[in-house]
């Protein structure tokens, strides 16, 4: 307690060092705002920025020019100030200008921090000025809202100010055509989610023209909301997936007999890290219902890994909590805002199971393609910045995983709401029944109240309870998201009751009614805390906007999840021994105390979580770095012909050398060096003379024979072709398929080895250390097997000469792609790579793109998965060889 204290004045000490540095600045702002009103006009305000651009393109710093940048954005405020243009299918009048606070916020998000500002200080305004002094480079600001609705309109409201200094701006929706996409991606300022940017930026490290890509440099973003998206969403990766072709018959199956299963004798509930396990019991009575001896090693690792998905399903993941079925479909619900996320699904067959679990229409698994956790898609940023209403308490996550320090901005005017202490229950009905009392009596006077919940079934309890007592209201849930922010503004009108999950904390100010702030203004009803203390806060902030009037309380029970999974039994007990009426309210320091305690093990545990996720990511992120840049230079350049000639030089090297045992001649084995050498290319005539290499005893001029060797078999093979100009296609598109083929299998193998080193901490090694030695190894093997391959595949390709023009397919030649948020198969319209220009001559005959092409019905994918004979890459080959399939008919 003591250190808390200590680190939290340390904290306080530090952030009101910096505003004290902060405010020269921002009275040099306004004395330049002041002169401008004297000496500009606004049609000089255009004028002006393009001078802004020419100081910057001449070399002039960023921060030397934000004074005057700052000020012409308060004057333009200033000067719009009454004009009015459409947001939303609305006129909406501009009456907004920046306080000096709003200048603190402003500079505070340029230098690359996260700004904590209360709800109704105007983050939106506040963004506006680093967004503009950052879009004066001409390298594109990226501005980031966590759902399409406030994208929209915050690109429609702000684009009004942005046009009016001479800037353009865009916005990225789901849905859009590429060329929509490209032109929102090319204006001065972007408006999108962190949801559609991710997947644009996987789409773009997939395309195989480089017309295709839609983003340019990931240059500046500010995150609005920056703790929902950085923290809350950090552990569900965005990813690009396709439909496997397993069978979903063995859903139901496990579905069945699981149903089977009795808690406590067959399987044991863990509520704090949401898992199930079976016990002894449970192992024999699968064995027994499944008629095998062992399940672990009769059934297998993925039988073993279905029935364990079959059991969370059905006791830890509850309906109309953590999804929804609607029209035959499950739907999961976002956890901290309460909303639906349409087309999302859980991973790794969970999904599955829970539709099972529902009797629903079970969809195939997914492989995925192309995937990125949002902690590393925003790390690739020069530069990032993020508000919120809530951060402080994440300050430490900021910090250690995105280098982002935190600084809490000051209100405009004090905050004068009063929160309440907790009111505790013994039991739900009790807690609830004093809620629908309290709802009542500031009902009965006409002071508004919103109500927060923590679940779908949970608000609509509350809301039958209060239709039972005759109270008038409105419920906002995932059920009913569709009028959100038309409910939530309306929240404050005098006499209103409204009944929402989560989602009520983000996006939309609530304004009070007329007579509202002579009532004591806005009253918040939490229902139980979360286990977060931010979304408790965020909750909070509903009440109270600049300097209104507001009270916050919170009704807790002692059979509320957090309390009951945080030790309150003791207390629970004492109260039951004293014969504590249910509806008798108990106001404890101990019991706050306690509460508190919770939520901060709740919260550290989750961090730990998410910086172990980074740490196990990290490799990976490693890996696609590299992938993407070499995918983005084989774009890049119009002619690979030297890279592909370097490919094969580096091919011949390695064939010698893995024959040549440096330690010993005598076992040079030069008869295989000749037979994979003129194997390589198979159509050739001229074959690898065993006895021209068997008459050099040193390595170097083996080397040269080799390389000499393909180079001129290369030659002859373009020659056959007859066309350069088409031969540098074919390195292109064989670079890139070669590329594609093995980078989608590396992901599934990386996602695999995870799973496996994590059993290792039984056997005292450390499970990160080995990952991170075996993905460096796999990656080794992947970069030598995508230069073995683009080497073999290219002299195989044939040219189908009955067409003039014809084409190449890509790894992936759906229509539809299903884009992924860990959790996720949202349907994304993803053009088909490659498939409709650039490369026209239909291509045959080699066998790493033919293995892949399949007459899958639309809207399915090409599946990496079926190898001839469904083979393992790892697999012995069946021809006898001794060697690995991938080493042999497989490469």
């Amino acid at each position: 307690m003591v250190l808390a204290k200590i680190l939290g004045k340390i904290v306080g000490d530090t952030n009101e060092k910096e505003i004290k540095k902060i405010q020269p600045l921002i009275e040099k702002i306004n004395v330049i705002e002041e002169q401008y009103q004297q000496d500009l006009s606004e049609t000089d305000i255009p004028a002006k920025t393009e001078s802004f651009k020419q100081r910057i393109a001449d070399g002039e710093s960023l921060e030397n020019l934000l004074p005057e940048a700052f000020a012409l954005v308060k004057f333009a405020c200033k000067k719009l100030v009454g004009k009015q243009w459409e947001v939303r299918g609305n006129e909406a009048t501009w009456d907004m200008v920046p306080y000096d606070v709003q200048l603190i916020g402003g500079i505070i998000l340029h230098q690359g921090r996260i700004a904590e500002m209360k709800t109704g200080e105007g983050k939106t305004l506040v963004c506006t000025m680093p967004v503009y002094l950052n879009a004066l480079t001409g390298k594109g600001v990226h501005v980031v809202t966590v759902n399409d609705y406030l994208a929209t309109r915050d690109a429609e409201w702000m684009g009004g100010l942005y046009k009016f200094l001479g800037l353009t701006v865009g916005v990225i929706a789901h849905g859009q055509s590429q060329a929509q996409k490209k032109a929102a991606y090319e204006a001065d300022i972007t408006y999108g989610t962190n949801n559609e940017f991710g997947f644009d930026y996987l789409r773009d490290n997939m395309a195989t023209e480089k017309e295709r890509r839609v983003q340019r440099g990931l240059n500046y973003a500010i995150v609005d909301e920056v703790d929902s998206i950085l923290v809350d969403e950090a552990r569900t990766p965005l990813i690009i997936s396709a439909p496997a072709e397993e069978s979903t018959g063995k859903y139901t199956k496990y579905a069945h007999l699981i149903g089977q299963l009795v808690e406590n004798t067959h399987y044991n509930i863990d509520e704090k890290a949401k898992t199930a396990v079976l016990s002894e019991e449970g192992i024999k009575k699968m064995e027994e219902l499944l008629n095998v001896e062992n399940i672990y090693t009769d059934a297998g690792f993925e039988e073993v890994h279905h029935i364990e998905q079959a059991l969370k399903a059905k006791t830890v993941y509850k309906r109309d909590t953590d999804y929804v079925v609607q029209e035959g479909e499950v739907m999961i619900v976002d956890e901290f805002t309460g909303r639906l996320m349409p087309g999302r699904r859980f991973s790794q067959g969970l999904h599955q199971a829970i539709e099972a679990k529902e009797n629903v229409q079970i969809q195939r698994e997914s492989k995925t393609l192309a995937t990125i956790t949002f902690q590393n898609y925003f790390r690739l940023f020069k530069k990032l910045a993020g508000m919120t209403g809530t951060a402080l308490t994440e300050a430490e996550e900021f910090a250690t995983i995105y280098h982002l320090d935190t600084f809490v901005i000051p209100t405009h005017k004090p905050v004068t709401r009063k929160d309440l202490p907790d009111t505790v229950y013994k039991n739900t009905q009790g807690k609830y029944m004093a809620i629908a009392k309290k709802v009542k009596e500031l009902n009965t006077k006409g002071q508004p109240v919103l109500v927060g919940t923590v679940s779908v079934e949970k608000s609509e309890t509350l809301s039958k309870l209060l239709t039972m007592q005759g109270i008038p209201h409105k419920v906002l849930n995932a059920k009913h998201h569709q009028k959100e922010a038309e409910i939530v503004s309306g929240a404050g009108k005098k006499g209103g009751v409204t009944i929402a999950t989560n989602m009520a904390g983000r996006g939309t100010d609530i304004k009070l009614g007329e007579d509202v702030i002579e009532l004591g203004g806005l009253y918040i009803i939490g229902t139980e805390r979360h286990e977060s203390r931010r979304i408790d806060n965020q909750l909070r902030g509903r009440s109270g906007r600049q300097g209104d009037p507001g009270i916050s309380q919170f009704y807790i029970s002692m059979e509320d999840d957090i309390m009951r999974l945080f030790g309150s039994e003791g207390i629970q007990n004492m109260m039951e021994k004293l014969g504590v009426p249910d509806d008798m309210p108990i106001e404890n320091r101990i019991i706050s105390r306690s509460i508190e305690s919770a939520q901060k093990k709740v919260e550290g545990r989750n961090f730990d979580i998410r910086k172990h996720l980074v740490e196990y990511d990290d490799a990976m992120n490693t890996h696609r770095d590299i992938i993407y840049r070499r995918r983005n230079e084989i774009l890049d350049h119009e002619d690979l012909h030297e890279g592909i000639l370097e490919l094969l030089d580096k091919e011949a090297n390695d064939i010698v050398m893995s024959h040549a045992d440096l330690q010993s001649r005598d076992k040079w084995n030069y008869k295989e060096m000749a037979e994979i050498l003129s194997n390589i290319h198979r159509d050739s005539v001229h074959h690898m003379d065993e006895s021209e290499l068997a008459s050099h005893k040193e390595s170097d001029p083996l080397i040269k024979i080799a390389q000499t060797y393909l180079r001129k078999e290369y030659a002859e093979k373009e020659a056959s072709i007859g066309n350069p100009e088409l031969m540098r296609q074919v390195e292109r598109a064989v670079s890139l398929r070669v590329i594609d083929t093995l980078w989608m299998q590396h992901i599934d193998e990386m996602s695999k080895l995870r799973e496996k080193v994590s059993l290792r901490g039984y056997g005292q090694r450390d499970p990160l250390i080995e990952y991170k030695n075996e993905a460096f190894q796999m990656f080794t093997e992947l970069s030598r097997e995508i230069q073995q391959q683009t080497v073999t595949t290219i002299f195989r390709v044939q040219v189908r000469r009955a067409q003039e023009e014809a084409r190449i397919a890509p790894v992936v030649a759906p229509e539809k792609l299903s884009t992924n948020k860990d959790v996720t198969v949202i349907n994304a319209d993803v053009p088909t790579p490659g498939m409709d220009t650039t490369l026209q001559k239909l291509m045959a005959g080699a066998p790493d793109l033919n293995k892949l092409q399949t007459n899958a019905p639309s809207g399915s994918s090409l599946d990496a998965t079926q190898h001839a004979d469904k083979m393992g890459r790892n697999d012995p080959c069946s021809c006898g060889s001794g060697k690995k399939y991938k080493k042999c008919c497989g490469a």
